[in-house]
């Protein structure tokens, strides 16, 4: 089960909170309805890992099975798809409360870019409880778009990524 919340940011956040990692990333969607992604998920100055990912619906929580792939996998369900993955990169930082807040850059130097933040809980009390204010993000995370439809990253690969004429096949 992957219960998260996500906002719209603004960039990386400016309060100094600790990186306890850096990834660069390329994802790409098999299927929006139910999702079924792959990923590489490369750590700076680490190693890359492959990733298949099914999920369900949207909002707060949803059911999400990921196992990783081989390298080999992975390249053929890329030329699968035969559209060009979504690069992003993805900072993940140590909130004073413990929580790790994941901040996206999606598809950089793009007229579509933009960027996204999340936190995952352990379950839907403690997501519904936590309070930006408590960890200083108030103003960073003032976007919040949990379960509003046309704010998941399969929306934005339909968006940018689909050419009409497959999407009406």
């Amino acid at each position: 089960m992957e219960i998260e919340r996500k906002w719209m940011v603004k960039g990386w956040p400016e309060i100094d909170f600790p990186i306890l990692f850096e990834q660069n990333m390329r994802q790409g969607y098999i299927s929006v309805y139910p999702t079924v992604r792959i990923r590489e998920e490369a750590m700076v100055n680490g190693k890359t890992e492959f990733i298949l990912c099914f999920k369900s619906g949207g909002g707060l929580a949803r059911k999400e099975i990921e196992f990783p792939i081989t390298a080999e996998i992975f390249r053929q369900l890329e030329d699968l798809i035969a559209l060009p993955l979504i690069p992003k990169v993805r900072r993940t930082y140590l909130l004073p409360d413990g929580s790790h807040l994941e901040v996206n850059h999606v598809d950089e130097g793009q007229p579509t870019e933009f960027w996204y933040a999340e936190i995952e809980y352990e379950s839907v009390s403690e997501a519904n409880a936590w309070n930006p204010a408590g960890v200083s993000l108030t103003e960073y995370l003032n976007d919040e778009v949990t379960g509003k439809p046309g704010q998941s990253m399969g929306a934005y690969w339909m968006q940018t990524r689909q050419p009409e004429e497959r999407t009406k096949e």
